[in-house]
């Protein structure tokens, strides 16, 4: 999926990869699209919740890659105004 900017918030616990994510949204043009790299499980539901709960986001995607046996949770969230 095409992004226009990366967020890598790996290592950090809930509630700092939404509270990054959310600083790093408000700095994209509406229609760009922020990649979210974390290693927190709680992030899926949290991504979410966000979505459900914000007027500003859209989220387009979540998956689960693998780096080196550990699991990293990606959310793709476009900024719509």
């Amino acid at each position: 999926m095409n992004f226009d900017q990366l967020l890598d918030v790996r290592g950090l616990s809930c509630p700092m990869p939404i509270v990054k994510a959310r600083q790093a949204v408000n700095g994209l043009q509406p229609g760009q699209v922020l990649k979210v790299l974390s290693t927190d499980r709680g992030s899926i539901k949290d991504f979410q919740g966000w979505a459900q709960s914000a007027k500003n986001i859209e989220l387009l995607a979540q998956e689960t890659e693998q780096d080196g046996g550990q699991e990293i949770y990606v959310h793709y969230v476009k900024r719509v105004n």
